[in-house]
């Protein structure tokens, strides 16, 4: 009887369990096609344009937990910018957020948070909310955050960033403070330079 008993009680546990279980999120950011594909489960649910960090503020790559939830918050570091539905990643302050700069959506345009349009921030917030802070994962790839969106792919930069042939830079660059770094003197010091 005892071990019936036993049995019944551990069937009742693993059924109160399986009610209480918590769905897995993951929010995988891809900065070179500036796209969110939110996860859950394993099952793809959405696929949303984002805006990640501008060239000198980039958003950072790696895998993070978030830490902090923020229905309604706005930017000590950017003019009290509103951050509305922030799910903050990093301690540096880097947050996925809501942004009314929709049209700027899918470029890479902000201070290195990761902006959404404000009802895909609050879907995410609240599926975040719901399922808990430890069952979810921001995953960010796609190296620097100017390689797509606004400017396509990296091709432009590779001569500046490693990817192509090395040359010498322009005479606007080596003569900043010399009076030489307006821009009729760039464009003059550059085709001369291409011409040799």
């Amino acid at each position: 009887m005892r071990l019936i008993t036993r049995i019944g009680a551990a069937l009742i546990a693993v059924v109160a369990l399986a009610g209480v279980a918590k769905a897995d999120i993951l929010v995988s950011i891809n900065k070179l096609s500036q796209r969110m594909v939110l996860t859950v489960d394993g099952v793809k649910r959405y696929n949303w344009a984002v805006s990640t960090g501008k060239p000198g503020y980039d958003t950072p790559s790696g895998s993070y937990r978030p830490f902090r939830l923020e229905k309604v918050y706005f930017s000590k570091e950017w003019d009290d910018a509103p951050m509305p539905n922030a799910i903050f990643f990093t301690s540096r302050g880097h947050a996925i957020h809501g942004t009314y700069s929709t049209r700027w959506l899918g470029r890479p345009v902000s201070h290195g948070c990761v902006r959404l349009a404000p009802a895909n921030a609050a879907l995410l917030y609240a599926l975040v909310q719901k399922e808990g802070l430890g069952h979810t994962r921001v995953v960010i790839t796609g190296g620097p955050s100017f390689g797509g969106g606004l400017f396509g792919d990296a091709a432009p930069f590779n001569d500046i960033f490693g990817g192509g042939k090395p040359r010498k830079a322009p005479r606007v660059l080596e003569n900043i403070g010399n009076g030489m770094n307006s821009f009729g003197a760039w464009v003059s010091n550059t085709i001369s330079d291409a011409a040799r």
